[in-house]
């Protein structure tokens, strides 16, 4: 059998990626996308209109009964002043975290301008649609 060092093709080191696959945004630069959104979930801190500051959490939710690895199903919660205010179950599952940032994006924006309220109830009708 003739392996590559028989052709003068030189072996290279085994290179294993880093947490995330690589994409490109619009500018073209490079960035890390979690591979799921289990062990590494999105947030983003965003100012609202009254003053306070929101925490928006994207992923899998935790669950002393079970199994992170067990679970797919993924969650937008809501943090302000220390306590939790609003969650809602998205359409989405673990590994949908392009889909995931896009939603993130859309929360912080609705939040940030007033438009959207920090409740469940404003939430839901954005987490029930297909991106």
């Amino acid at each position: 059998m003739v392996t590559k060092e028989d052709l003068g093709i030189p072996r290279l080191p085994a290179v294993r990626p880093k947490r995330g696959i690589p994409c490109f945004d619009g500018e073209r630069s490079a960035k890390n996308l979690p591979v799921s959104l289990r062990g590494a979930p999105l947030e983003a801190d965003v100012a609202i209109p009254d003053g306070r500051t929101v925490r928006v959490r994207i992923g899998v939710p935790e669950d002393s009964y079970i199994a992170q690895r067990e679970l797919d199903t993924v969650t937008v919660e809501l943090y302000a002043d220390g306590e939790h205010i609003a969650a809602v179950t998205t359409v989405l599952d673990a590994a949908q975290t392009i889909e995931a940032q896009a939603l993130l994006e859309e929360v912080v924006a609705g939040l940030g301008s007033g438009d959207l309220s920090p409740t469940a109830g404003a939430l839901e009708p954005l987490a029930d649609r297909l991106r």
